[in-house]
């Protein structure tokens, strides 16, 4: 409503200055507040984090196995001298690992930064897109969602889901709630 009473304003505005030369006629700028996120993808799902929660990004070394631990934890690997957890985020978005994910190599790890943790955490990720801003009204939260029967939704694991316009239309990126995953793990 109040953007069609804007620019119903801008028109009237415009109306009063004659030849509409005058810039000071010209409608504010809003201040619009963003969500700043890394887009990355699994498969062929575009997922997003919070770009605070993200340490550094690094391509995928030798991941080892670690016995009898839950499905969506890869394993461990040596980042730097230290030992990095890796997730796997396929399984509690209720993704199949079916083999349309890259190997070895081509795949990253988004190295988290959480003060709390006793040792670093990745998530694994097939391709990170970019880093961008969101104004938050192209975010649907919970309260939103209610309708969409996703294990993401479901779990709780996801904040929401980002409508990205792409040309043709709308790109729908899941915004992956971490500290759920993690807390999923304890």
């Amino acid at each position: 409503m109040v953007q069609i009473e804007s620019a119903m304003e801008v028109q009237e505005t415009d109306a009063d200055a004659g030849d509409g030369t005058d810039e000071t006629d010209a409608p504010e700028v809003e201040n619009v507040p963003t969500r700043q996120v890394v887009e990355f993808r699994l498969g062929d799902d575009y997922c997003a984090v919070d770009i605070d929660e993200v340490d550094s990004i690094v391509e995928i070394k030798k991941v080892t196995r670690i016995p009898r631990t839950a499905d969506s934890i890869d394993g461990v690997m040596d980042l730097r001298g230290e030992t990095t957890a890796i997730i796997n985020p396929r399984t509690f978005l209720g993704m199949d690992d079916d083999g349309d994910a890259p190997e070895g190599d081509e795949q990253n790890v988004l190295v988290l930064d959480r003060a709390d943790d006793k040792q670093k955490i990745g998530i694994r990720v097939d391709e990170v897109l970019e880093v961008t801003d969101h104004p938050e009204r192209n975010i649907d939260t919970e309260e939103d969602l209610t309708d969409l029967d996703t294990r993401g939704i479901e779990e709780k694991v996801s904040r929401g889901v980002i409508r990205k316009p792409n040309g043709d239309g709308l790109d729908l990126v899941v915004w992956i709630d971490i500290d759920a995953i993690i807390g999923q793990l304890k």
